[in-house]
């Protein structure tokens, strides 16, 4: 494998990354709250950010039954993980669920953090992050195997939500600290 190669990739493919996501964001913004009333106060904020993590503990439970199926029909990896290392055909789904596990931690806080200290239009934000999540997630698992330029793809559509839930929480706290 040549590190350079890998790192141009994983460069490339995160610039597209960052793109569709400020595409994705951005529609929503400028659309979402045309077509649909977004909460103002902090009760339905916070659950419409809980609705919108269903995308990510969905994600969870797919990587969950795919370590578990794994280990089911196979039987090397049938004993469990304390019997030793994941067989090859294994390591993938559970790197899979590891990553997915992290993610989905990040993002559902990150939503909740946002929801926290915002309200309206920019709740559109969650909206997006919740349509990216999977779609990254699934862009992620079947690049794996070609290595880090190979999901990086993936990889970045499904952080890249997150960081810009707490940037515009940080945007809005920010604002508030210093309007009065």
């Amino acid at each position: 494998m040549d590190v350079e190669v890998e790192q141009r990739l994983v460069r490339r493919e995160a610039v597209l990354a960052f793109g569709l996501t400020m595409a994705v964001c951005g529609v929503s913004l400028l659309l979402l709250p045309r077509l649909i009333e977004l909460p103002v106060e902090i009760a339905p904020r916070l659950a419409l950010a809980i609705q919108t993590s269903v995308p990510h503990l969905l994600c969870v439970l797919v990587a969950i039954q795919l370590v578990s199926s794994g280990r089911y029909h196979s039987a090397a990896d049938i004993a469990g993980a304390a019997a030793g290392p994941p067989s090859p055909q294994l390591a993938v789904k559970v790197a899979f669920l590891q990553n997915t596990l992290e993610q989905a931690f990040v993002g559902i806080c990150a939503q909740l953090v946002l929801a926290s200290v915002a309200g309206g239009a920019v709740l559109a934000l969650l909206i997006a992050s919740a349509i990216l999540f999977p779609v990254g997630r699934v862009l992620f698992y079947r690049g794996y195997a070609g290595g880090a330029g190979s999901r990086a793809l993936g990889m970045a559509l499904t952080a890249l939500p997150s960081l810009v839930c707490l940037g515009a929480a940080g945007v809005v706290t920010m604002g508030e600290l210093f309007s009065g």
